[in-house]
């Protein structure tokens, strides 16, 4: 007789504890909680399991797979109309174990083995968050928004602080008339009309002359050789 990897065998033969655990699957699908040894309960929760996830595949094949495990087509019926879909959302743990002391005679201990027919515990804390969101919200309401600091605009800002010979671009992006040098704020650099980077340069500041742009701290872009006016 071969030597079982579970630890002792519950019955006299491999088919007696075959039979065993599928008798007390079937009690546990039509009472959906009994009470037994831990020790059958830890043996009997896989195979309770795996019959229900077969019921959730819910095709004839499943079901036939079923019936050969539990005769009882009563019990087959509550399994794959109730409890399945009941669990359709549930990716496993269709069992719970829970002790319940020792017998009285041989000390035996023992436990309760039920199905888990509640909503999954994660989506029920959602649906309370969201109920706890929206009973908030009306107060939330009822707050007086506080008035936000006037915020001072980039025209006002550049304005005041701009350097000399320098000014700030107009409205529309164009360059105010008598400064045609563009200034890049982010790399220090200026650029003159004609120059290699000058027509694909975005301007954040203007220059009237390349003095004006190194007295502010601007470098010419390349080189002095590569910022020469055009004519």
């Amino acid at each position: 007789m071969p030597t079982p990897t579970k630890g002792p065998r519950l019955g006299g033969s491999p088919t007696h504890e075959r039979i065993m655990l599928n008798n007390l699957s079937q009690q546990l699908f039509e009472h959906k909680r009994i009470t037994t040894t831990l020790t059958k309960a830890k043996r009997m929760r896989p195979v309770a399991e795996r019959l229900i996830t077969f019921a959730k595949k819910g095709d004839l094949n499943a079901r036939r797979r079923v019936l050969r495990s539990i005769g009882n087509k009563t019990v087959v019926h509550e399994l794959f109309t109730v409890i399945a879909p009941a669990m359709a959302e549930r990716p496993g743990g269709y069992t719970r174990i829970t002790k319940i002391g020792n017998r009285k005679g041989d000390n035996a201990p023992m436990a309760v083995i039920e199905l888990v027919m509640e909503p999954m515990g994660a989506k029920a804390a959602v649906a309370e968050a969201t109920a706890v969101t929206e009973a908030a919200a009306p107060a939330a309401e009822k707050v007086a928004p506080v008035a936000a600091a006037p915020v001072e605009t980039a025209t006002e800002a550049t304005s005041t602080d701009l350097p000399a010979g320098a000014a700030a671009a107009l409205e529309n992006g164009e360059a105010p008339e008598g400064f045609e040098i563009k200034g890049n704020a982010g790399s220090m650099k200026y650029h003159v009309p004609g120059s290699r980077w000058y027509a694909n340069t975005q301007a954040e500041i203007w220059f009237d002359t390349k003095e004006s742009a190194e007295a502010a701290g601007y470098a010419p872009a390349g080189g002095v050789a590569a910022q020469t006016i055009s004519e």
